[in-house]
């Protein structure tokens, strides 16, 4: 398994959701797996997964893959009008934490530009548009920053930690779909998710159930 440098999150490293689904799909695990990332996710080095962890050629333990319950981590659709109202008032095009992210950064024409914004109700939600080549990899990604976005405050940046995904159908390439995302819980730097990826017919896609962890001050 290879992390591309296009996929990245942070600087130098991987997106968390995508990275957890490479490494979902690497485990070959049959249900449902929770993946928690014990390091940035390197790019453009080889990894391997033995025994359900994903290791660098060092032998660095990068992240952890392991069985699950279904998360049933459903948030409630909104539709297409409502979800690109919200994307206009996504607070990263004016202060984002991570710019070039592959999903959600504003200076990233070639990324998923998912820009999820807050409704009345504090969820998150945005429009997605499937990109030409769709794969597992591309829903767990998805369903990454628009839970992240619930919690990100200016001058407060989150990084995913863990992340647990049920992909029950791909988008048709060139949909146009919904994604939501809300906190339910959280306590000091972590910070509880849900996501959830809707079909422009509102049929549920997806859903996912993450905790994110707050940039401690002195990491910058």
């Amino acid at each position: 398994m290879i992390i591309e440098s296009r996929f990245n999150g942070p600087p130098g490293s991987g997106n968390g959701g995508w990275s957890a689904g490479v490494f979902a799909a690497g485990s070959g695990a049959p249900g449902p797996v929770e993946v928690t990332l014990r390091r940035p996710p390197p790019l453009e080095i080889p990894l391997t997964v033995v025994d359900g962890e994903v290791r660098d050629p060092r032998g660095t333990v990068v992240a952890q893959v392991r069985p699950t319950e279904d998360p049933r981590a459903v948030v409630p659709p909104v539709d297409l009008p409502a979800a690109r109202a919200a994307s206009a008032a996504y607070p990263g095009l004016i202060d984002h934490p991570f710019p070039s992210c592959y999903v959600c950064g504003p200076d990233r024409p070639d990324g998923l530009r998912i820009f999820p914004g807050r409704l009345p109700d504090g969820r998150t939600a945005a429009p997605f548009r499937a990109p030409g080549s769709v794969t597992t990899p591309t829903v767990w990604a998805a369903l990454d920053c628009p839970g992240g976005w619930a919690v990100i405050a200016p001058g407060r940046p989150y990084v995913l930690g863990r992340i647990a995904a049920v992909v029950a159908a791909l988008p048709e390439p060139g949909d146009e779909c919904v994604v939501t995302g809300v906190v339910v819980g959280g306590e000091g730097r972590k910070a509880l998710v849900h996501t959830s990826l809707y079909a422009p017919g509102g049929t549920l896609l997806a859903w996912a159930r993450a905790t994110w962890i707050a940039v401690a001050d002195d990491a910058g």
